[in-house]
């Protein structure tokens, strides 16, 4: 019978499975709803449940692509944040704190229009915690069942209470909100499905600042935790030793909010008449003038094809970003020598000029960056050996010149290419096709933690979190490879 087959004199009177039908939908609707009434915070981008396309015969898009993420106490990342003068006694930081840890907007282009006029921000190079934290905050693929999660995500500001205690000499005072967060995570039912090994978290700062043994020196000692060293961290600088750390790209100053704003950009670098061979955007140190630094400094100030940044900006150090972006999209090769520690901000910055990086040291960016870098380093950057420039006295442009320029154009267009996968896009961004550093991270995390769950599956121990000499050798292994053996970088890691 149809359901409006019968009549009556006030008209159509809906049949029984007119009403089935109704309270069906209804109770969907209302299994949906409870599904998604959770603690997670408010803004979060929830995706229906797997039985939602199930139900509904449609393939769900975010299969195998969910994240949980935790509700954390305030103490661990709100609140870290408020507390934001703390993070320097120097620097007013608050102000890069603005905008989920973009910092401030730079307007019209920034100084001398080196950068875009839409999307560019003042950021510092350790908000990333907070950046990372607002993108998942609008992930396409947030879940609120850690059920039906591929992985678990530790929203710990864990940068920011380094850095307002990387000075205190009372080593219980530097550990006691990483030892908190651990107690905290083990007592969770979703910890202990796999006793964290389906977790991760992003530090916000090198790993070296996580790593203080048990006899003192820098940093605290969250990464050498148990429960942490289950985790897969996420960190700007990784150590080539250890089997669970795993850096991504530094922020740069550019987060577009649309296809359009990064294919702009990038033709914008295919066209800029680089004037120069190579630069420098670095300051010196009062340290031996052995070291690559000093070198650079000393080679540029003579070459007339070479600049540095004291020569781009209107007054002798005051430099902003659209300084150093402009210093480097002027040149046809960026200089990347180590920083505080073996890697550098610039080295992106470079990247997004469209400017070929030209590394001293293989941790700096080779043995790094291997999620988000080609494997073949040659197709994008040169690689000079510290110990040829310091120790031979070779001459920086010599090397720079012999390139040919039909290789120097396709190199300068792999950087241009690798632009999205190491920038960190707006997260209220919408239908973007192009893959930033976050989306690249998140895929890698998944893909690991669903080697561990099949070996779980299957009964066996999967190891894949090596320590010590040879640690980096096991990240350089292809899917399949089990077997490490001698490598070109053997001489430049050795511990």
């Amino acid at each position: 019978m149809k359901p409006f087959s019968r009549s009556t004199k006030r008209g159509v009177r809906p049949s029984p499975t007119f009403y089935v039908v109704v309270l069906s939908m209804f109770l969907w609707a209302l299994i949906f709803s409870l599904h998604c009434s959770t603690s997670l915070q408010s803004g979060d981008a929830l995706k229906p449940p797997a039985f939602f396309w199930f139900r509904f015969g449609r393939q769900d898009p975010c299969a195998g692509r969910y994240v949980y993420m935790y509700d954390l106490p305030p103490r661990f990342n709100a609140d870290l944040a408020r507390d934001c003068r703390r993070l320097s006694a120097s620097t007013d930081m608050c102000r890069h704190v603005a905008n989920d840890g973009f910092g401030p907007p730079i307007t019209g282009g920034g100084d001398g229009g080196s950068l875009p006029e839409r999307g560019a921000y003042d950021t510092d190079q350790f908000m990333l915690g907070m950046i990372f934290h607002a993108r998942m905050r609008q992930y396409e693929c947030l879940t609120a069942d850690p059920t039906v999660a591929a992985a678990v995500y530790v929203p710990f500001y864990a940068g920011f209470d380094a850095a307002m205690n990387q000075d205190n000499s009372d080593l219980t005072v530097r550990d006691a909100l990483p030892q908190d967060m651990a107690d905290w995570l083990v007592r969770r039912p979703e910890w202990r499905a796999m006793g964290g090994r389906d977790h991760f978290m992003l530090v916000g700062r090198c790993t070296w600042d996580f790593l203080r043994g048990p006899d003192g020196g820098w940093g605290n000692a969250l990464m050498t935790y148990p429960a942490i060293r289950n985790m897969t961290v996420l960190s700007v600088e990784a150590s080539p030793w250890h089997g669970n750390d795993f850096a991504v790209p530094f922020p740069s100053h550019f987060h577009p909010s649309s296809d359009a704003e990064v294919i702009a950009w990038q033709d914008r670098m295919r066209r800029l008449e680089r004037r120069r061979l190579w630069c420098f955007a670095g300051y010196s140190r009062p340290s031996s003038k052995r070291t690559v630094r000093a070198q650079i400094m000393e080679q540029c100030g003579r070459s007339s094809r070479c600049a540095m940044l004291g020569e781009v900006a209107a007054t002798p150090g005051n430099y902003s970003p659209g300084h150093a972006m402009r210093l480097l999209e002027s040149a046809e090769f960026c200089l990347q020598p180590r920083g505080d520690g073996f890697t550098r901000k610039s080295t992106f910055d470079a990247i997004l000029a469209g400017c070929i990086p030209v590394f001293f040291h293989p941790v700096s960016a080779y043995l790094q960056y291997m999620w988000h870098l080609p494997r073949d380093y040659r197709s994008y950057s040169v690689f000079i050996p510290r110990d040829d420039l310091v120790g031979r006295n070779l001459s920086i442009e010599e090397v720079l010149r012999k390139i040919p320029p039909e290789k120097v154009a396709r190199m300068r267009e792999e950087v241009i290419r690798l632009i999205p996968t190491v920038m960190y896009r707006d997260p209220a961004a919408k239908g973007m096709q192009f893959r930033d550093a976050f989306d690249v991270a998140i895929e890698r995390v998944i893909d690991r933690v669903a080697k561990r769950r099949r070996a779980v599956a299957e009964g066996r121990e999967y190891h894949d979190s090596v320590d010590g000499d040879y640690s980096w050798k096991y990240d350089l292994l292809e899917d399949g490879q089990k077997d490490i053996g001698p490598h070109e970088f053997d001489p430049y890691v050795a511990t």
